[in-house]
């Protein structure tokens, strides 16, 4: 493969749909590499785009408007790093001979719960929780008699918990099937309703796919499990290595090899896995690097960002290794919208040893919105997480 200058005739070029903290490391990984980089989102001064050499700011439901910078940018890979996009525009651009990583189809599926569960329970039979679908009020109501309270609803497309709301008896169905499409992407009102389930701890399994120019070989490869558990539906802190046996490690990768080898493409997936009791649980899967993966920028030799980068572009990634127990927590904001936030007592975080702070540079602020991550390394997993939460505690948004 030949790798031109960026700016330049010959340049790598990747494109980012979605221009968050993920997609932030992702450009600067590509950045390392000589990639030119192009950022889109659908706010302006989102993280990505202060470090892409390009940025666009569009409706990124709009099909038409990504297919018209795509036309235009012509990049060697485009990256979907949120989950609001146009599928269907991804599809089409793919049919032309665009790649995208991991593949259309697997970004499709995964930003849709229903599909992914049909998908796993059904044709994979990988084991889930009992659930079932609804589009109604009453059809909620049968499926949480026939799955039993308490239960869960979501909705059909959404994201970082948004729309997940616990049903404890039938009064309450129809307050919470309203509440949940409130938060649905588009007009689906279709929902899954699933068995509620005591969640001792949970894994992200990262498991991804790249190409063996020396074998010929697609090659699928996981990496040592990352435990987080979550306060309610969205990521606060991880830690890697997992302090789960051995035995629940193999069943756990041995789930997320069996979906992502399914899925296919090239790229890095975040298998989200439940552990209950002596139940290892298939959850969901992100067609991307995985927000608990943030630990890998400090626990891992090559983070989970470099490895997406690299597999979307044909690249090889032989091997990863674990070169510290780690652990990460978020900074949130916990305020109502705040334009040009700062941030104070950083200096007091990065007083204690082996801590680093990542600043998202989000431009605004709202209620639990996530504005930077501490990351830790330690002798332990233990002192790692003891290191994370003490310096997140410091650190405020204001």
């Amino acid at each position: 493969m030949e790798i031109g200058t960026p700016l330049f005739e010959g340049a790598k070029k990747v494109l980012l749909l979605g221009s968050g903290e993920l997609g932030k490391e992702m450009a600067i990984e590509a950045q390392r590499m000589g990639i030119e980089v192009i950022a889109v989102d659908r706010y302006d001064l989102a993280p990505a785009m202060h470090v892409a050499h390009r940025k666009y700011v569009v409706d990124m439901m709009n099909g038409n408007a990504i297919k018209a910078i795509v036309r235009r940018e012509n990049p060697d890979a485009i990256i979907a790093e949120i989950e609001a996009i146009n599928t269907d525009a991804l599809i089409e651009l793919e049919s032309y001979g665009y790649r995208i990583a991991p593949n259309a189809n697997a970004v499709k599926i995964c930003m849709n719960r229903i599909e992914l569960r049909k998908l796993a329970a059904e044709k994979l039979k990988l084991p889930t929780t009992k659930y079932a679908f609804a589009e109604n009020v009453e059809e909620v109501r049968k499926a949480c008699k026939d799955i039993g309270y308490p239960c869960l609803i979501k909705p059909e497309m959404s994201s970082s918990g948004h729309g997940h709301v616990l049903i404890n008896k039938d009064e309450e169905a129809e307050d919470a099937y309203r509440e949940s499409i409130s938060h649905a992407r588009g007009k689906s009102r279709r929902v899954i309703v699933e068995e509620f389930v005591k969640v001792d701890t949970e894994l992200t399994v990262l498991t991804y796919r790249y190409y063996s120019s020396s074998t010929g070989n697609i090659v699928t490869k996981t990496i040592e499990p990352i435990e987080h558990k979550r306060p309610s539906y969205y990521y606060v802190e991880s830690w890697h290595p997992s302090t789960v046996s051995q035995k629940v490690k193999d069943e756990a990768k041995g789930i997320a090899t069996k979906i992502v080898e399914e899925l296919g493409g090239f790229g890095i997936y975040g298998v989200e896995i439940l552990i209950s009791g002596n139940r290892v649980l298939f959850s969901e899967v992100a067609p991307r690097p995985h927000d608990t993966g943030l630990v890998t920028l400090v626990s891992s030799d090559i983070n989970e960002f470099q490895i997406h980068i690299r597999s979307a572009l044909g690249l090889p990634t032989p091997e990863v290794k674990l070169v510290s127990p780690a652990a990460s927590h978020v900074i949130l904001a916990q305020s109502d919208e705040i334009w040009g936030p700062k941030f104070i007592n950083v200096e007091r975080a990065l007083e204690i040893p082996g801590v680093q702070v990542r600043l998202f540079g989000k431009p605004s602020t709202y209620n639990k919105r996530r504005m930077g991550v501490v990351l830790a390394t330690g002798n332990s997993v233990e002192e790692a997480i003891e290191k994370v939460r003490k310096a997140s505690s410091m650190i405020l948004v204001k």
